[in-house]
């Protein structure tokens, strides 16, 4: 946020709250220590950081809102949970109802705002607006479209119409397993029916736990399995007695194996977790049988010499690498992603790919648990131009690559294995295929069995499990990602035991989704509009690279700061770019940024969007930069500064061609501000008027466009001082005159604004009138379902959580609907003091003196 929009964000999480604590005391309140805020929904959402959210907020909504704006990131996640019959609400959906509506905006940000259950749904937009929506009330095209916005990537493009994003392609790495390999493999499958089959009335849920973790680890690396095969035998080896059975026992394997299978940010502490899992399954397991001895022993020894070795995997990795990242036996520019898992398969193919000659600067890893600089460094390093940063391979585990961007300079990307969870692919997926990928394409490699032409393929053949992956592609760029119910279909595709997707129920909820999520996809005419109105604003407001660049130079001046320095740099403009002087104190801060995150070097700077695209050899300062920011206050605080400090001149003089004046001529620029009730500023601009200083008197130019055309096509130039004299007592004799015209601007300005304040009143009145009455409406329709019998039959086959869910849920909308009217005349009350006794203050900025060419000596 810094970078891109210079705007400073504290990240708010137990670590800052003792900082901040221990510098403003032990009562300071972190949602009110600074303007703009970051924090996660798991952490805010119960304990010692909901009460302090709590502590800040109103009992009710209050005018203004206590806060500005509330932005929710992946907005799913804060619906209610769907299940079988009827969606529970989560602490996650509790959290934002209760803080929503103390914010005056709400911006919610998901590719999956409907999961195929209406209920959650319409709680999702509940939460986001409970003006015009309410949970379980079917919502309206029209106020859909209000607060709706969806995009799929595939019809994001530029003004010129090109796609903004790559294309993905899907590829098969085709793995030679032995004749070894694929025995071990057998042997775990023969190992995995048989203890289903003695497990069938004894911990089957820690038995069937424990062979898909054994599958999966052994997909992953033989490293990976042995670990997990030896904790499995070790507690098996060492328990005494048959298997506990009992209510709790029970109840604490589910609470094991539940949080094995959540997200860890650390990797070490995520295989803690797992093993701990596993050792409960395992404990609570029966007995082995002498044929499932027989099989252990066999893949025990197998796994301990395998474990430090390089397996068929490897090599087909190694071997891709010499054939895509080397040229004639050197390296070339392409890079390399490889994303894994477990952490012990990414320790172990680490291992491998130094002994092989590819470590060094050459191999870079990053893992969940990292420390955060060191994290920093190697993405620094990865996304810098392969000229500048040696590193070409990137070994990744899942841990360390949420909200990471690695699209720089990389469009490849190998799955050391194929996630059970297509959402964690795609994870993986989206660190390259992103905004700001170079390339046309992003490839992607899956590990498939690429010798099983002339038998059984080990796992899942290639050709099912390319088509099943390019047909989950569809689906996610058809709905912005894969439905729930895919998910637990990927374990029997890469296993084996199944070879097409079953996508039928997943359809028949895209398409009851697609009735309320429509994706608007005639926007290559919507977007070249926008840009044209962009550039519009730019030219109205002469937010241009050379106008930003002259206001940080006489900024610069003002504060006594050393001036810019032009430098030249490849491919760039002369005067487009320069070095940023040594700067120190409170503007010491505006250096932030320069230095290159990998090389450490101090970069130059420019002003010029253009120059700096698709670069990192020199940083944008855009209008919002600090140093920009910095420079405009100074020059704003110089127009209203005193005479005998003031640094900042408010007159100017310039000469205008012949053909446009033939007497010497004034242009006042002022700002305007008109308020409503309460000084509620309810608009602003810079005005422009003058006139003409005649010998005879003052004379008002009515025309603005007349006065603006002056100023376009006025230049600087020198003149005596006498001739200023004059000027100057020209414009002193006609000064009551020259405000007088300034304030007749005004009022002209007032006077068209009224009837467009009056009317945006009137409209925004009706709408919030109409809004709560068709939600009043809608709430009473479906409060009269409440006692009818066929909502009575199906409430009573519900389990108790879904009736107890339901019940909250019909009296919510009750309180909802007696809420309604109060609200209806508090928000209407509301417009009407914001928009009641108009007033125009006038606030002259500056004076140009604008002087014939022919008038002046050396005018053009």
């Amino acid at each position: 946020m810094l970078e891109k929009f210079g705007l400073e964000f504290k990240v708010v999480n137990t670590e800052y709250v003792k900082e901040l604590r221990r510098n403003r005391g032990i009562h300071a309140n972190p949602w009110t220590s600074f303007p703009r805020l970051i924090t996660s929904v798991d952490w805010l959402k119960a304990g010692e950081p909901l009460r302090m959210m709590r502590d800040v907020l109103p009992v009710h909504a209050t005018y203004p809102r206590k806060f500005d704006i509330l932005v929710v990131d992946e907005a799913h996640n804060v619906a209610p949970a769907g299940s079988t019959n009827y969606v529970i609400e989560s602490q996650r959906t509790r959290l934002i109802r209760r803080i929503a509506p103390h914010f005056q905006h709400r911006l919610f940000l998901t590719a999956t705002p409907h999961n195929g259950y209406t209920e959650s749904f319409t709680s999702l937009l509940e939460l986001l607006d409970n003006q015009r929506f309410s949970r379980n009330i079917m919502p309206d095209d029209k106020q859909l479209s209000q607060v709706m916005v969806r995009r799929l990537k595939t019809d994001l493009v530029d003004s010129e119409g090109k796609p903004l994003y790559p294309r993905r392609d899907l590829r098969a790495l085709a793995i030679p397993f032995t004749d070894q390999e694929r025995s071990m493999h057998a042997l775990l499958e023969a190992y995995c029916k048989s203890r289903e089959t003695t497990a069938r009335e004894t911990a089957s849920t820690g038995t069937k736990f424990v062979n898909t973790l054994l599958k999966k680890r052994l997909f992953s690396s033989p490293a990976a399995f042995a670990s997990t095969l030896e904790k499995h035998v070790h507690t098996l080896e060492s328990k005494a007695g048959g298997p506990e059975k009992s209510v709790l026992s029970e109840r604490i394997l589910r609470t094991a194996i539940a949080k094995a299978e959540e997200d860890y940010a650390d990797d070490e502490r995520a295989e803690e977790i797992r093993d701990e899992a596993v050792e409960e399954a395992s404990k609570r397991s029966a007995p082995l049988t002498q044929q499932e001895r027989q099989l252990i022993e066999k893949m025990r020894a197998w796994a301990q010499g395998a474990a430090n070795k390089s397996d068929s995997k490897a090599k087909a990795i190694v071997e891709w690498i010499e054939n895509n990242l080397k040229t004639n036996g050197e390296w070339n520019d392409r890079r390399v992603i490889l994303f894994t898992e477990y952490r012990t398969t990414h320790q172990w193919l680490h291992r491998i790919l130094a002994a092989q000659g590819y470590g060094g600067d050459r191999l870079e890893i990053i893992h969940g648990g990292m420390d955060q600089e060191d994290r920093e460094k190697v993405k620094a390093a990865f996304q810098t131009n392969p000229k500048d940063a040696d590193v070409r391979i990137l070994l990744a585990t899942d841990a360390a690559s949420e909200g990471i961007d690695l699209q720089n300079y990389c469009n490849c990307m190998i799955h050391v294995e194929i996630p059970y969870n297509p959402n964690v692919m795609e994870q993986r997926n989206g660190r390259i295929d992103r905004h700001g990928q170079r390339q046309d394409e992003v490839l992607i490699w899956h590990p498939v069995d690429g010798g099983a032409a002339k038998g059984d393929a080990l796992g899942g053949h290639q050709d099912d499990i390319i088509r099943a992956l390019k047909k989950l592609e569809a689906m996610r760029e058809d709905m912005g990602s894969v439905n729930p119910v895919i998910a637990p279909q990927m374990a029997g595709l890469i296993e084996g035991t199944r070879r097409e997707l079953d996508t039928r129920e997943a359809e028949a909820r895209a398409a009851k989704a697609k009735k309320f999520v429509r994706a608007e996809r005639e926007l290559t005419d919507r977007i070249a509009k926008l840009h044209e109105r962009l550039m519009e604003t730019r030219k109205d407001f002469h937010l241009t690279p050379e106008r930003i660049c002259s206001a940080v130079k006489v900024g610069l001046a003002l504060a006594d700061r050393p001036p810019l320095k032009d430098v030249e740099l490849e491919d760039a403009p002369s005067g487009t770019v320069f070095e940023m002087p040594a700067l120190t104190g409170t503007w010491a801060r505006c250096m932030e940024g320069l230095r290159h995150p990998h090389t450490g070097e101090i970069r130059p700077i420019t002003f010029d969007h253009d120059v700096a695209k698709n670069r990192d050899d020199v940083v944008l300062v855009h209008l919002n930069h600090r140093l920009v920011q910095m420079c405009l206050r100074l020059m704003r605080a110089e127009v209203w500064a005193q005479d005998d400090v003031k640094k900042l001149n408010r007159v100017d003089v310039r000469v205008v061609p012949d053909d446009l004046l033939d007497t010497p001529a004034v242009a006042a620029i002022s700002r305007l501000v008109i308020t409503g009730g309460s000084h509620h500023r309810l608009h602003e601009e810079l005005t422009v008027s003058g006139g003409y200083l005649r010998d005879t008197g003052f004379a008002r130019e009515q025309g603005v466009r007349r006065v603006n055309e002056w100023l376009e096509r006025a230049k600087s130039c020198e003149i005596s001082s006498p001739a200023f004299d004059q000027l100057a007592d020209r414009f002193g004799k006609y000064r009551d005159a020259i405000m007088q015209t300034v304030e007749a601007r005004s009022r002209d300005r007032l006077r068209n604004l009224e009837n467009t304040l009056q009317n945006r009143k009137e409209q925004e009145i009706k709408n919030i009138r109409s809004v709560l009455s068709e939600l009043e409406k809608a709430i009473g329709e479906e409060l009269a379902k409440e006692n009818k019998p066929e909502q009575i039959d199906w409430i009573a086959q519900l389990i108790e959580d879904e009736r107890t869910q339901v019940r909250r849920d019909f009296e919510a909308l009750k309180a909802r609907l007696a809420s309604i009217p109060e609200e209806r005349d508090q928000e209407v009350q509301a417009i009407e003091r914001r928009y009641e006794s108009f007033a125009a203050r006038t606030f002259p900025v500056a004076v140009i003196l604008l002087v014939p060419a022919s008038q002046i000596k050396g005018g053009a």
